[in-house]
């Protein structure tokens, strides 16, 4: 599986376990989103630390975590953002509107608040 879910209490973590967000995997990741949204969860924490690049596909799956939990009254947090992705989301300015983090306890202080 290229995407591993956790349940916990007030969110889902999703692990990551792809080298490359592409467009070879990304709708499986838009799968899972969609699929977790549908059942109800509005808080996500996606956690990148095996995921070293992404191209637009992988930006466009990332976007659609940060809005499904928006528009249902959740937090979307991407953790351990490795830097090649991290600068993909900063040349689109996306680390501006995205709750980035490099560790669980932030995430979990961001869903908090």
């Amino acid at each position: 599986m290229n995407f591993q879910t956790t349940q916990h209490t007030n969110y889902v973590l999703i692990t990551s376990q792809v080298e490359k967000l592409d467009a070879s995997n990304a709708s499986d990741l838009k799968e899972v989103l969609n699929g977790l949204n549908k059942t109800g969860v509005n808080s996500m924490i996606l956690d990148f630390s095996k995921t070293k690049y992404s191209d637009s596909t992988g930006l466009s799956a990332i976007l659609l975590a940060n809005r499904l939990c928006k528009d249902s009254n959740g937090k979307a947090v991407f953790m351990n953002l490795q830097p090649v992705v991290m600068k993909v989301i900063s040349i689109a300015q996306l680390d501006k509107v995205l709750n980035i983090t490099s560790n669980i306890e932030e995430a979990n202080r961001i869903l908090a608040n």
